[in-house]
């Protein structure tokens, strides 16, 4: 629970978030409707949970709909997990499951976008408690780094930094490789969003010693309250693939570590989640304290915002030259 003080002028603004992380329930080499049915079966008991602790935004884990297959660069049978995000069965079992429960559900998928040519894009589709798509935000940043070389399959998303004005606050989602780049979180916050939701799907000897210092530190300089969603489990892949760095094949990258946690713009912060277990996390928050923290530090207020335009825009000219006295 997070607290914020009395106020005079405003009553609280009291949410309950919950995050779900989970493993993937059948074997990589079932049947892709299987797995995904499989799947839904497993977030509708959670999600059910979550609404009987009257949680009012719940929000799933990156590509919560399969197994994380972009390490292969293979396209079949992957590809077949791509859905639309405005009619797809798992936007249409999210509208059922958020007009049931009166639930803001935030669904992070593969997404296939057929009115411009097939293309595949990592998006969050944000579905109303009232059941209707509020809209989509994609992915900003793709990694590159060993298996996670996911730009075989979709590239930086084109929506830029939407926030989205539900009955419950205002909400952004920064999906997994974006939570490295502060100016990605700043942005959602410049746009008014009062918590910022970081799907993930990232594995332990790559980033677990990163995972508890970035959205932390994100809600303190932004101001606003971050939630970091990570899976767990590991999954295997029938045929061998490599990471390109002289190391041998493998047929699975680690072990997704979970911990997924919650946190203020004050520095504080939930516990995590189990690291091998699925798991769903509720939080009870006040969204004054975005404000409350705000007048203290004044992060923002006195950010030299423009100066910092005018030296980025110099600085992705090409004819840039960094500023540097030398004798």
């Amino acid at each position: 629970m997070f607290d914020a003080a009395s106020e005079q002028l405003r009553k609280p603004r009291a949410i309950r978030i919950g995050l779900i992380q989970n493993k993937i329930q059948l074997p990589t080499t079932s049947p892709v409707a299987e797995q995904v049915n499989a799947i839904h079966r497993r977030i509708a008991e959670i999600v059910e949970v979550a609404a009987m602790c009257d949680v009012n935004i719940v929000c799933f884990q990156e590509a919560w709909t399969m197994p994380f297959a972009f390490c292969t660069r293979e396209r079949l049978p992957w590809t077949e997990f791509a859905e639309s995000a405005e009619n797809g069965v798992t936007t249409k079992f999210c509208q059922e499951l958020a007009k049931k429960y009166n639930i803001v559900i935030v669904s992070p998928i593969l997404e296939r976008d057929e009115s411009h040519g097939e293309t595949l894009w990592n998006t969050a589709v944000i579905i109303s408690n009232t059941g209707a798509v509020l809209g989509k935000s994609r992915k900003n940043h793709i990694p590159r780094i060993g298996d996670f070389n996911e730009s075989t399959y979709y590239m930086e998303g084109n929506t830029g930094h939407k926030v989205f004005q539900t009955a419950y606050g205002k909400i952004a989602v920064n999906i997994c490789y974006g939570r490295h780049h502060p100016l990605n979180w700043l942005m959602y916050s410049m746009n008014g969003a009062e918590i910022i939701f970081n799907p993930s799907a990232t594995v332990g000897e790559l980033s677990e010693s990163l995972w508890p210092i970035e959205a932390r530190n994100a809600a303190i300089a932004n101001h606003c309250f971050t939630c970091a969603i990570n899976r767990v489990g590991t999954e295997h892949f029938e045929n061998e693939f490599t990471s390109g760095d002289g190391k041998k094949a493998h047929h699975d990258f680690g072990y997704f570590y979970g911990s997924s946690y919650i946190a203020a713009p004050d520095g504080s912060r939930t516990p995590g989640l189990s690291r091998v277990h699925d798991g769903l996390l509720i939080a009870e928050l006040d969204l004054n304290l975005c404000r409350q923290t705000s007048d203290k530090w004044n992060f923002k207020m006195t950010g030299r915002h423009e100066m910092y335009a005018d030296e980025l825009a110099q600085a992705v000219r090409p004819d840039f030259q960094p500023n540097i006295i030398r004798e």
